[in-house]
């Protein structure tokens, strides 16, 4: 079944550089959508939207950890916009 998950990145300035989400989406049988992004030479900060299956989702987010992206869900009651 097939889920969306809203997640805030943190990239760390080794990553910054680094097309992680391209990447993300080529590694991974998930759609990205990026929701909102800041990026300075020092840390890069994206919200994003990844939907696929669970177990997919769980594996992508997984390797972002796994890269050293600080991976946290975006809240519930979090205002659309």
């Amino acid at each position: 079944m097939k889920e969306t998950q809203r997640l805030w990145l943190m990239f760390p300035t080794k990553l910054i550089t680094r097309p992680v989400i391209w990447e993300l989406g080529k590694k991974f049988p998930v759609v990205t959508n990026i929701r909102q992004a800041s990026v300075t030479d020092e840390i890069g900060v994206v919200s994003l939207s990844i939907e696929g299956e669970r177990e997919e989702n769980k594996k992508a987010i997984a390797w972002l950890e796994d890269l050293g992206v600080k991976v946290e869900p975006v809240e519930i009651n979090t205002i659309e916009g």
